[in-house]
């Protein structure tokens, strides 16, 4: 049964994006500085597009939350969409004439019917008998991620308050690579890092060469892709559970990563790495340290069993080349059926760093909804009773 589970609604050019959060117990401070601190760190990172220079994203706490500290009443946050008033008409709610001639050329002009290879439209057209590609776009859009990273951050500062905390590092955008071992490094020095790069990687270095990448594809009129790696430590051995296929939490965390849009593969651990490694080489030996039971390696990346193992949890998204490009791909018109180039509506070159911060969210509300499976009460007080026993 989930304790944490939330659902968002809104379009990249409507009004605003929405989220209830229904299983947060009583309780627990909520900064809202911190929720806008994550939304902020979204927007940054080198390659981004037009619309960073137009949303500053601020969350607004609708409900749930009384001077700060959660009441356990379901949590209301919404982010209000500044270019909603360039697209009023376009995205109206209510129903509108379109025998005015002024109303009917704005939207038209918005309207497009040019399917983007790599986007949703083309089967989200089908699925939902659309004739107008903007019904497909609005929805489907990563502006939805902005939502999602606010409902993540209600989760990490739950489980901050436990001793979880987390963060995120690019280690690959285009050709460009870091060349990163996590077991020689603090999660709080990776953070000071990666805070200060344009392209959220620790190697100073690589950086650099990340942003050659990204220049190069602006030039050519074209967007890369790249790779990240999330880390959470602090976890406590048992989130998760090997009893039943849906109650494995790397299943869970696979499928909350899989579902950022443009993401294409996930990891944990060594990840593909263990085609190329014999059994020796992949599983981590067990030795006893300091009177307790250690590792001496962590290529499980944290889970075994479907379940949490003590060691600091290691996930590794790869994120494919955002389909709207300047120079657009050959497509096929709906309206008519006839050959024509793609669609183009602003864009970013690259996401990379934007996305990793998204899966920093995403991996949150999977941690916290198990250990509120595990460790459940209706108060803060009653689930740190039970997490010190």
């Amino acid at each position: 049964m989930n304790k944490f589970r939330f659902l968002t609604s809104g379009e990249s050019h409507g009004k605003c994006l929405n989220a209830i959060i229904e299983g947060v117990p009583s309780g627990f401070e909520i900064s809202i500085e911190e929720i806008n601190h994550d939304l902020w760190r979204r927007q940054q990172g080198y390659g981004r597009g037009g619309r960073m220079k137009i949303e500053t994203d601020k969350a607004e706490i609708k409900s749930g939350i009384r001077h700060g500290i959660t009441t356990g009443a379901p949590i209301c946050l919404e982010i209000t969409n500044k270019d909603y008033e360039n697209w009023a008409t376009v995205m109206d709610t209510t129903p509108i004439d379109l025998s005015d001639e002024t109303v009917k050329s704005v939207i038209d002009s918005k309207s497009f019917t040019k399917l983007r290879p790599g986007h949703a439209d083309y089967a989200g057209a089908i699925k939902y008998n659309q004739n107008d590609l903007r019904n497909v776009l609005e929805r489907s859009s990563a502006r939805k991620t902005a939502i999602e990273v606010a409902v993540g951050s209600i989760a990490k500062q739950i489980l901050k308050q436990f001793g979880i905390e987390g963060v995120s590092n690019v280690i690959q955008i285009g050709n460009a690579k870091c060349n990163f071992d996590i077991s020689n490094h603090t999660l709080s020095e990776i953070k000071n890092i990666t805070e200060q790069s344009e392209v959220r990687c620790y190697d100073k270095n690589a950086s650099e060469k990340m942003k050659q990448e990204i220049d190069k594809a602006k030039e050519q009129g074209t967007t890369i892709g790249g790779k990240f790696e999330v880390y959470y430590t602090g976890l406590p051995v048992g989130l998760g559970s090997f009893v039943h296929y849906d109650r494995a939490i790397d299943g869970h965390i696979a499928q909350a990563i899989m579902s950022i849009p443009a993401i294409k593969a996930v990891e944990i651990g060594k990840g593909t790495e263990v085609a190329n490694m014999n059994g020796a080489e992949t599983h981590d030996p067990f030795i006893i340290k300091d009177n307790t039971i250690a590792r001496t390696s962590n290529n499980a990346g944290g889970i075994e069993g479907g379940m949490t193992n003590g060691e600091m949890l290691i996930v590794r998204g790869t994120m494919k080349p955002i389909p709207t490009m300047k120079t657009p791909l050959p497509t096929v018109d709906i309206k008519d059926m006839t050959n024509s180039e793609a669609h183009f509506e602003r864009s970013d070159a690259c996401a990379v760093p934007a996305c990793a911060v998204v899966a920093e969210a995403r991996v949150a509300t999977v941690l916290v909804n198990e250990f509120l499976n595990k460790y459940g009460g209706d108060s803060f007080k009653e689930i740190k009773a039970h997490y010190d026993c």
